[in-house]
């Protein structure tokens, strides 16, 4: 077996670094899921716009590798896009990376890319580490359907009102959060949201990765979630389909007849509440009389 420690032995040969925008996903914690394209990259690269430089430093230093850096942050995001566009004229490779994994996830960049995506210049993405993608693969919940929904607002009360929104929602939902608001988030995602199958991901490819699994109320009262230290992802269960009782539909259904023909009025009960529509439509005729 060949030794972990200088995998590849062999690898294929880099490619030349054509001029444009490249969106560079660095590590989320361990330096070795680097990818080799996005040292290719970052070492071709005559700019580097970054999210906080002196990370951005570091990380260039662990291999090897010198540019010329620029902050681009939430502050600085459209002098970094006029510096961009202009370096991209030019001719030059631009290199956009945020302090850990994909850039525009919830992270800056997005001024950047879509004023140069506006003036035609090239922008390519460089895939790589991605806690969010990371923690929906060990979360043990269904990724065929997924709704990233980033961070939900600081406050209890917008809070559960953005919960709201995605309470009708048949898909997994996946969350960034802070360590010292995560009970709370949690409780009040129990409560909108009701008894779902839920994880807790933490500190991703680190030295103490962890993925707490439960129901939602569970983990709001799991000691391990008390604010943690790290950062985290919360990965929700889609919701089981409940069905309409006949009282439920007989209502939607008076009420939609009061502004629609019966046949309309099928046709929205029967989309609004999962029913099929040829019951509903022979219902409302009952209701209606005839």
């Amino acid at each position: 077996m060949p030794d972990p420690s200088v995998f590849p032995p062999t690898a294929p040969p880099p490619r030349p670094v054509a001029p444009g925008l490249y969106l560079v996903a660095t590590p989320i914690g361990n330096l070795r899921d680097m990818t080799l394209r996005a040292l290719d990259v970052l070492a071709a690269a005559d700019l580097v716009l970054a999210e906080d430089t002196r990370v951005t430093g570091k990380l260039l230093s662990a291999y090897g590798l010198k540019a010329k850096l620029e902050r681009c942050d939430d502050h600085a995001s459209a002098r970094a896009a006029e510096l961009a566009i202009e370096r991209l004229r030019e001719g030059a490779v631009v290199a956009l990376v945020s302090d850990a994994g994909t850039p525009l996830v919830s992270d800056p960049g997005f001024v950047v890319a879509r004023a140069v995506i506006a003036e035609g210049l090239p922008v390519h993405p460089i895939p790589g580490a991605s806690s969010l993608l990371a923690a929906l693969c060990i979360a043990g919940q269904p990724a065929d359907r997924v709704l990233f929904a980033g961070f939900l607002p600081p406050k209890s009360g917008a809070r559960r009102t953005a919960l709201e929104e995605l309470r009708t929602g048949r898909q997994t939902l996946v969350f960034f959060e802070s360590g010292p608001r995560l009970a709370d988030s949690l409780s009040d995602m129990a409560a909108v949201l009701g008894p779902r199958p839920a994880a807790v991901a933490r500190e991703l490819t680190k030295l103490y990765e962890a993925c707490i699994r439960g129901s939602l109320a569970d983990l709001a009262s799991d000691p391990r979630c008390q604010a943690p230290k790290g950062e985290i992802v919360v990965v929700v269960g889609p919701g089981e389909i409940e069905v309409a009782s006949e009282a439920d539909a007989d209502a939607a259904l008076a009420e939609a007849m009061t502004r629609l023909p019966p046949g309309e009025a099928a046709a929205e009960v029967s989309k609004a509440l999962n029913l099929p529509r040829k019951p509903l439509y022979k219902r409302a005729l009952e209701l209606q009389g005839r």
